[in-house]
């Protein structure tokens, strides 16, 4: 399947309410397909998970998949509906395809419900927690036109990869103070 070309921000795509798919259409060949260069197209942009939008499609549907560790097999979400376990949020780092090379800190559900239909129309329902979790949200978000940026409470945690990865990659939310993000 070819690798699709990754909107990145300020494509009407992101900020567009993706539709729901007819659970009749998923069976159909284009659709198939379409998942199936999605998923293409999240590894070989060594991400962990793309949603339609991503790639200039208004549809309901996300993919994701991480190494590990923990490892996270692959899946594929249609027309979901993702509900919080808990009423806390945890703050942790995260980026996006569709704005490379920034990071910043984003607030999630430790834990959350996923609810909708696999690639083959089968019913999903299955409860995440930690960086599966996180995953979950991000590319839910992007089916409501919503990207981790309208989701950061403090802007002064946000940094190009580079420097990130330099001065402020694998610190905890906690350890940082004023003088490492001033």
């Amino acid at each position: 399947m070819p690798v699709l070309p990754i909107v990145r921000l300020g494509h009407p795509s992101l900020r567009t309410p993706a539709q729901p798919l007819p659970p009749a259409l998923l069976a159909r060949p284009e659709i198939q397909g379409l998942i199936d260069s999605m998923v293409e197209t999240m590894r070989d942009a060594r991400g962990v998970g793309l949603a339609a939008p991503q790639v200039g499609e208004e549809l309901q549907i996300f993919v994701y998949q991480a190494a590990g560790p923990p490892e996270i097999p692959l899946r594929v979400v249609v027309n979901p509906l993702v509900t919080p376990q808990a009423r806390e949020v945890a703050y942790d780092w995260e980026g996006c395809l569709s704005i490379p090379d920034l990071r910043g800190l984003v607030p999630r559900h430790p834990r959350v419900r996923v609810q909708g239909l696999d690639r083959e129309g089968h019913p999903l329902d299955y409860v995440v927690m930690g960086f599966e979790a996180r995953i979950v949200q991000h590319e839910y978000d992007h089916l409501n036109g919503v990207v981790f940026l309208d989701r950061m409470r403090d802007f002064k945690t946000l940094a190009y990869f580079d420097e990130w990865e330099q001065y402020l990659g694998g610190r905890s939310p906690q350890d940082l103070d004023d003088t490492a993000v001033g």
